[in-house]
């Protein structure tokens, strides 16, 4: 079990406005490209419009961190972001529309949760297989879609196929588990990959290497059984982690030894995440000059508090 896992894809960021936190991710250190938001006509006929959720990317070579934010009703982006028209037949409009209507319904009730880290995905070579392993394990899931997403290469914006599938809960929307929205995608070609702008971080960031989830020490039971049956290979020390998927659950009443001085802003949550970097001193030094509060943990680890980071502390990491 978990074989088929490769690590973490993304982390999806969902913040109330998105100027803000490009801004803020900036003054964190992150190369934090225009983002991208889908465009298209209400109805057969009619002027396209801003419509659902706009994003970006924060790259790696092998994964990112998503921002997301709602479009809402005014339509007004970011001054620099990027229209993607959607291209569909007038037949077809309304389905899609309906979909991007229930993705903006499901990105603004996470928000009301929290302004934070509400979506954990894993990587794996092989969405096939993990389809037909989570199903012969009777985990609830919503199987497997294909799109595209706008990736950023060194000739410009160009639309990469993806595959996806998202874990359900079944007291809960599809697609969605008490803690948010996480599941699988398949690797973008490796080719595609290499091609990625905005991978070059003042902050000396080189990848996006563990997800954090705190949840009630009643519900860590059940939650580590649960992981377990996704992603495999749990073990046990303060925390239970699962290496594959680079997940680390803690009990809240572990979560001070983890990350001293953090609460959850609800159970269960996604409460940090962690990069590793190339100088972790040079990283130090970028962001207390750039007036970012930086926390030290006992195991030497250096952190910015979620709530001098829009709800979800991010830790850095010194690359081994």
């Amino acid at each position: 079990m978990g074989d088929d896992i490769n690590g973490l894809h993304h982390v999806g960021h969902i913040v109330r406005d998105m100027n803000q936190a490009m801004e803020r991710y900036r003054q964190l250190g992150f190369t934090v490209p225009a983002p991208a938001y889908p465009v298209l006509p209400r109805v057969a006929g009619g002027p396209a419009e801003p419509f659902g959720v706009a994003n970006t990317h924060v790259y790696f070579p092998r994964n990112f961190i998503e921002l997301v934010a709602v479009i809402d009703d005014t339509g007004r982006m970011p001054g620099e972001a990027r229209p993607i028209p959607l291209q569909v037949p007038d037949d077809k409009l309304p389905g899609l529309i309906a979909a991007i209507q229930a993705t903006a319904a499901n990105i603004t009730s996470l928000l009301q949760r929290f302004q934070g880290i509400h979506i954990m995905i894993a990587d794996t070579p092989d969405i096939d297989s993990v389809a037909a392993r989570l199903t012969a394990a009777d985990v609830s899931h919503g199987g497997v879609h294909a799109i595209q997403r706008p990736v950023e290469t060194s000739t410009g914006t160009k639309m990469e196929p993806a595959r996806y599938l998202e874990i359900s809960h079944p007291h809960l929307p599809a697609g969605r588990v008490p803690e948010g929205r996480i599941g699988f995608a398949e690797n973008t070609s490796v080719e595609a990959l290499e091609d990625e702008q905005h991978t070059d971080h003042p902050n000396g960031a080189i990848g996006l290497v563990e997800c954090v989830l705190c949840v009630a020490d009643s519900a860590l039971p059940e939650l580590e059984h649960r992981y377990g049956t996704y992603f495999g290979q749990a073990h046990d020390d303060q925390v239970t982690r699962f290496d594959r998927a680079n997940i680390t659950i803690v009990a809240a009443s572990a979560l001070a030894g983890l990350l001293p001085g953090e609460r959850p802003a609800a159970l269960p949550a996604f409460v940090a995440y962690t990069v590793s970097v190339r100088d972790i001193a040079a990283t130090e030094r970028l962001l207390r000059d750039n007036g970012i509060p930086v926390t030290h943990t006992g195991t030497g680890e250096m952190f910015v508090p979620a709530n001098a980071a829009l709800g979800a502390a991010i830790i850095f990491r010194q690359d081994d």
